[in-house]
């Protein structure tokens, strides 16, 4: 499976993107590739807000729909919008099942 490749600042921050084209220009940012092995791309098909935290699914193939719980500064910090193009990234120790 390909390696997702986010932008990221030295500090942990995310920067909209005048600040990162300026950053990139002068530091030479660079892309940062993920550990996790489990990363699927898709299509966001919907952002719920909640008090604190979003719920953001995405369809990851037809009809198939992974979601993420995230806190709603995550999702403003990304610009997560329904219709953008993103990854559902997985790592996990365990993996439960119930019946």
């Amino acid at each position: 499976m390909p390696a997702a490749y986010l932008f990221a600042c030295s500090n942990g921050e995310y920067m909209d993107e005048a600040a990162k084209s300026l950053k990139r220009h002068f530091f030479k940012e660079k892309a940062m590739k993920l550990s996790a092995r489990n990363q699927l791309k898709g299509k966001i098909v919907e952002v719920t807000k909640g008090a604190t935290t979003s719920h953001v699914r995405i369809e990851i193939g037809p009809g198939v729909v992974v979601t993420a719980s995230i806190t709603n500064e995550a999702v403003a910090d990304l610009s997560l919008q329904k219709g953008d193009a993103a990854w559902a990234v997985i790592k996990a120790s365990d993996v439960m099942i119930g019946k």
